[in-house]
Order: C-alpha cells, then sequence, then structure tokens
C-alpha cells in the first residue's frame, strides 16, 4: 500500500523526465528544427523547388532563383539560426543567474542598452557596418547589465524584483532617449528602420562573420556555468558549501549574457518574447535542470526564430511583416498559457 502511494505525486510536485526521455525530446526538436531550416530556404516571394537549392550550393550557375537561394535565403537562415540560439539562451541564462522566471535581456533593459549603443554609432557617428556598430552593441548591453546588476544588490544578495525595476527604468530611459536621437538625424533612422523592428532580411553572412565567434565562445562559457548555476538555484550560502565560486560564475555568466545579447542585436535588432518564452518551454519539458534547459533553448528559440519568419514571409505576401513583431503576436499567448501553469513559471 506504501508502494502505491509513493507512486502518487503530491500537490504542485514537477514530474521530471529522465534523462532518456530528455533525450529523445532533444532529438525530436533537432529534427523540427532542420524542417524549418529547409522550409525556410525553399519558401519566400515565390517558391523554388528543392532541386534548384541542391544546384544553387553546389552547382552553381547565374540562375536568378539560384541568385535568391545563396545571396538571400540561406544567409536569412544562417543568421536567423545564429540569432535564434543566442536569444534562447540568452534568456535562459539570466533567468538562472536572477533566479526570476520574468527575466529576459528585454525586461532587464539588456536589448535596450544594445540597441542604444547602435543607435549612438549609427546616428550619432556614422557607423553603418557592422563590424563597426557590434562593439557599441556589447558595450551597451554590458553597461545596463552592470547597472541592472548593481542596483539589484542588498546585503542579502541579488534582490530580482529590485533588478527587474531597474531595467524596466533603464530600459525607458534609454529607449527614450534613442528615440530622441533617431529623430535629430531622420536620415539615420530610415537607415535603420527596419533593424529597430527586429529583422533578417538583407543580412549578407559576411556582416555576421565577426560576431559568430562570439557566439561559440559565450555559448562555451553558458553551458560551463550549467552546473554552478544549478547550485545557485537552492541559495549562495548552500552553493557555497557545494564549492561553487559565486563571484567567478557571475562574471562569466555575465560575459556570455553580454556576447549573445549584444550580437543577436547588432546582426537582427531587439527581438523580443524569443528569450522569455523559450526557456518557459525548456524549462516545462526538462524541469529546473540548466543544462537541459540550455540545451532545449538552444534549439527551440531558433526553430521559433525562424517559423515566426516563414510565417511573416506568408502572411502579408507579396509584403513580409518583420519577424520582431511576428515573435511578439506569436509569443504573447503562448508565454501567458505557460506562466498560468506552475511548474513551468517557477525555477
Amino acid at each position: 500500500m506504501t508502494a502505491l502511494t509513493l507512486r502518487h505525486d503530491s500537490p504542485g510536485t514537477v514530474r521530471v523526465p529522465g534523462p532518456r526521455r530528455r533525450l529523445i525530446g532533444l532529438i525530436v526538436v533537432l529534427v523540427v528544427l532542420l524542417v524549418l531550416l529547409v522550409l525556410s530556404v525553399l519558401i519566400g516571394s515565390t517558391t523554388i523547388a528543392p532541386s534548384v537549392v541542391w544546384d544553387a550550393l553546389f552547382h552553381p550557375s547565374a540562375d536568378i532563383d539560384q541568385f535568391a537561394i545563396r545571396d538571400y535565403r540561406l544567409p536569412r537562415t544562417v543568421i536567423g539560426l545564429a540569432v535564434g540560439a543566442a536569444l534562447g539562451v540568452g534568456g535562459a541564462l539570466i533567468q538562472a543567474l536572477t533566479r526570476n522566471p520574468l527575466a529576459d535581456p528585454g525586461i532587464l533593459g539588456v536589448h535596450a542598452g544594445a540597441s542604444f549603443g547602435v543607435t549612438v554609432a549609427i546616428g550619432v557617428l556614422g557607423i553603418r557596418d557592422i563590424q563597426g556598430y557590434m562593439w557599441f552593441a556589447f558595450a551597451g548591453a554590458l553597461i545596463v547589465t552592470l547597472m541592472v546588476f548593481a542596483l539589484g544588490s542588498t546585503r542579502q544578495g541579488q534582490s530580482p524584483v529590485v533588478m527587474v525595476l531597474a531595467g524596466v527604468c533603464i530600459g525607458a530611459v534609454l529607449g527614450g532617449a534613442g528615440s530622441a536621437l533617431e529623430l535629430t538625424n531622420p536620415d539615420a533612422f530610415d537607415a535603420m528602420r527596419s533593424w529597430v523592428a527586429g529583422s533578417l532580411v538583407g543580412r549578407p553572412l559576411d556582416l555576421a562573420w565577426p560576431i559568430l565567434p562570439c557566439f561559440a565562445v559565450a555559448l562555451i562559457l553558458a553551458f560551463a556555468v550549467s552546473g554552478p548555476l544549478n547550485a545557485m538555484a537552492l541559495g549562495d550560502q548552500l552553493a557555497v558549501a557545494q564549492g561553487v565560486r559565486l563571484a567567478r560564475t557571475r562574471v562569466l555568466a555575465i560575459v556570455a549574457l553580454t556576447l549573445l545579447t549584444g550580437g543577436a542585436t547588432a546582426i537582427a535588432g531587439p527581438i523580443g518574447f524569443v528569450g522569455l518564452m523559450v526557456p518557459h518551454v525548456a524549462r516545462w519539458i526538462v524541469g529546473p535542470n540548466q543544462r537541459w534547459i540550455f540545451g532545449y533553448s538552444l534549439l527551440l528559440a531558433p526553430g521559433l526564430l525562424l517559423a515566426s519568419d516563414i510565417l511573416g514571409r506568408i502572411v502579408m505576401h507579396p509584403s513580409e511583416v518583420p519577424v520582431g513583431i511576428v515573435t511578439a503576436f506569436v509569443g504573447a499567448p503562448v508565454l501567458i498559457a505557460l506562466v498560468r501553469r506552475k511548474k513551468a513559471s517557477g525555477l
């Protein structure tokens, strides 16, 4: 009788799947992502046959469809994959670091800091290439992250509520300052209009190459601190008792977060909801283990971004809706449904 009783979950208990089911789920997510990668290359203003895509990759010619594949759709897909992965892992990282399920680069003002840096670079200094303004995005993201953590520090440690309030306030101030700069330079504002909305259109791979190594370093750092972040979720004192070096973990996490968020914003502009929603979905599937959450976010976020980009090409054909607008429409109702589940909204 006792054995039967132990099989039942008590109210509020989160049932965590075993490693085998997590791995199977990860494989399923990977297959879905591969399908979305193929669809992203095939679907556009005109649907192109798979044979043309194959020829464009391995038997290039001057055919106009091959030109569209090589110069537009393929770079757009690769950049969507990289930016989505950066936003997903960045969101999971900042939620784990702050122990706040409502934290994301947008709410904590990191997006605003990166955006303001890019706005200053483009609108004031006239820097128009990503090799120049990406460093301003990194600097803005780093400065705002440090400010939020400093303002959220108390004698008892980091206060998630204070950090959210600080991030919202800093984001509002920087958003207003950025808008003022854009209005004083209409030409620069017109040039960055699609960037402000969050878009993958017109981003050749040559612009992304300098940032991709930064993404790789940041992902390595994020997974390296996933174990200590699991311990820190139990509280700083217990984490120290388990041998976690809190300062080093936070510094490495902040560096990774800055590289991921600053780089993604520099390439595609401020895209919201991805970093907030995807870690909730991952946590709902695999439980509170940060290694698995990071792994699922690494695949789920680019899938969401590519699916939103494909949807944006279809809904107003032959025009397009920027992916940043689509993620907001798709993400808001899904996130509301998820946070109403106790096991999805807690850390």
